[in-house]
Parts: C-alpha cells; sequence; structure tokens
C-alpha cells in the first residue's frame, strides 16, 4: 500500500487527507492544533509528532500550509522533509505561496534526490472535502505521472501548467485575481440590492441562473443571505493572503490590475473590521456604510 502524508490538517488538509484515506491510501498527518490530529486520528489517519515522523512512512507527501515562510521550514527546516525524507520521495506542494518561494524551495532540494510537484488548488472547502479539487500542477512529466494516481484521490481536474517550480504558483496568482474580483463584485451587489429592498432569495434566484452565475458568486450569495459569516470552511485569512500574492506578481511584472486592487481593499476592510469572519463577511462592511442587510426573504434597514 503507498503511504501519503498530509502535513496541515486545516479546512484543506483535512479535505485532502480524508479522500486519501477513502481511496485507500495509508495516510499520515501532522498539525501543530491537537483538535484537527485528533479529527484526523478519528477518521482513520495516522497521527505523527512530527514531520520527521511523516517522512520516513511516506513516499508522497502533500504541504498544506498557510504561508511560504511555513512551507519553507516545514520541507527545508530542521527535522523537516528534506532531512528525513527517502531519496525519490515526492513533496506535492499544494499551499498557495509566492512563486519566488516555491523556486527558493525547490533549490534548496537540489542534491536530497527528493522531487517536488508545484501544485495549487482550488475549490475552497467543498472542494477539498469532497475530493474534486482543481490541481495546477507543475513538474516534468514523468514525476506528475507517478504522482497521477495519488493527486486523481484528491481532485476533479488536474492541469499540467508547467515543468518548472513556481509556474503553478503563478497560474494560481492569476486564478485569485480573478475569483477575488468575483467575490467583491458579487459583496457590492448584495449591499445595493439590501438597500434598495431587493429580498436576497430573489437575488439568488436572478444571479444563479444568469450569465453572471458561478459557483463563486451562488455560494457567496446563499452565505450573505443566511447570515454564514464565520466558521463555513473559507477564512477571509486565506483570499486576503492570496490577493498579496496576485498583487506582488502584477507589480513585479508591471501589470495594472485595478480591479483586483480594488478587490484587496474590500477583503482588507473586512478582515480588519471582522478577524474571525470568512470570505463573505466583507459585505457586512458594506452593509454597515449603507445601514442596510441582505436576508434570504427580505432586506433589513438596520439605521
Amino acid at each position: 500500500m503507498t503511504a501519503v502524508g498530509v502535513i496541515g490538517l486545516g479546512d484543506m488538509g483535512s479535505g485532502i487527507a480524508k479522500n486519501l484515506i477513502l481511496n485507500g491510501f495509508e495516510t499520515w498527518g501532522r498539525d501543530v492544533i491537537a483538535a484537527r490530529h485528533d479529527a484526523f486520528g478519528a477518521m482513520g489517519g495516522h497521527t505523527a509528532d512530527s514531520t520527521a515522523e511523516v517522512s520516513k512512512h511516506a513516499q508522497y507527501v502533500f504541504v498544506m500550509v498557510m504561508k511560504g515562510a511555513e512551507a519553507h521550514e516545514v520541507i527545508l527546516g530542521e527535522g523537516g522533509l528534506a532531512e528525513n525524507m527517502s531519496p525519490g520521495g515526492t513533496i506535492i506542494l499544494t499551499s498557495t505561496i509566492k512563486p519566488a518561494e516555491a523556486r527558493a524551495i525547490a533549490t534548496g532540494l537540489d542534491g536530497t534526490g527528493l522531487l517536488l510537484i508545484d501544485s495549487p488548488v482550488s475549490g475552497g472547502y467543498p472542494g477539498a472535502q469532497g475530493g474534486t479539487l482543481t490541481l495546477m500542477a507543475a513538474a516534468p512529466e514523468n514525476i506528475l505521472s507517478n504522482a497521477r494516481p495519488v493527486l486523481e484521490a484528491i481532485s476533479a481536474d488536474i492541469h499540467h501548467v508547467g515543468t518548472q517550480p513556481g509556474e503553478g504558483q503563478v497560474v494560481k496568482a492569476c486564478l485569485q485575481s480573478l475569483i477575488g474580483s468575483i467575490f467583491s463584485a458579487t459583496f457590492e451587489a448584495a449591499a445595493l440590492a439590501a438597500k434598495a429592498g431587493v429580498p436576497g432569495q430573489v437575488i439568488l434566484d436572478v444571479f444563479s441562473t444568469s450569465s453572471a452565475g458561478s459557483g463563486i458568486t451562488n455560494n457567496a450569495v446563499q452565505k450573505i443571505i443566511d447570515r454564514q459569516f464565520e466558521g463555513t470552511g473559507s477564512h477571509i485569512n486565506t483570499m486576503h493572503k492570496d490577493l498579496t500574492i496576485s498583487m506582488a506578481l502584477g507589480e513585479e511584472l508591471g501589470v495594472p490590475l485595478h480591479t483586483a486592487a480594488a478587490a484587496m481593499q474590500i477583503f482588507h476592510s473586512g478582515r480588519t473590521r471582522h478577524p474571525d469572519g470568512d470570505n463573505w463577511v466583507a459585505t457586512r462592511v458594506i452593509e454597515e456604510i449603507v445601514g442596510a442587510e441582505l436576508h434570504r426573504n427580505a432586506a433589513k434597514v438596520t439605521r
């Protein structure tokens, strides 16, 4: 049986681990939060006390942490994957980090005999839990081909977007600039409807069946009209971080990102005002300004 590791068992990593287990892989996991460890063990995973322990068991290891510095430490730091995985093992970098950070990790792996697939993901919490993620994988064809059975366990679509480390992250940065813009436009439209007195259900029915309808728009509107702003598996910190990466890439390449910049400010205001909220909590900031809220059955005037 192929042994697979997952470092980071949060909203995304827990879904990856769950689907690896469901597909028959011996799955080892590590997270710094005890409750996540316990939940992983309850679903049939092998809990590890350290990254090194995961490394010694797994032929493939997914790294799903929040920041580039964390990914660097997990992979190249003391007691990390580079020190402990057997040569020929494959690290699957599913975290969303800066392209330059992915390239630096690859450089650090030179001479270790370890392989790297730079493969950020899209699909959010529902995709991770449902095993329907979209992968943006960058690696030589033979490395990707060998890892395909593992990748297929967690995904619906695997896009081979390049062969070099960082190329997957570049595609993800482009995608997040679009997704952030769709989110922010949805939040503004919801606030406009609230102020105009339109019931949320009407907005959902129209948006979801129109040419503007999409999984992103429809899900966001549902969360807004049901006032589900926390604990839905899409914390605002993640999108804020991703937009920061998109904006940095635009600056590096000299590409103006006007719409993404506006989205960045909307997410920044939401994160500042409601730091424990999920993506759609940014709508509340706009609602507070206009004095109206969008609920499923009616708009509500708040002042």
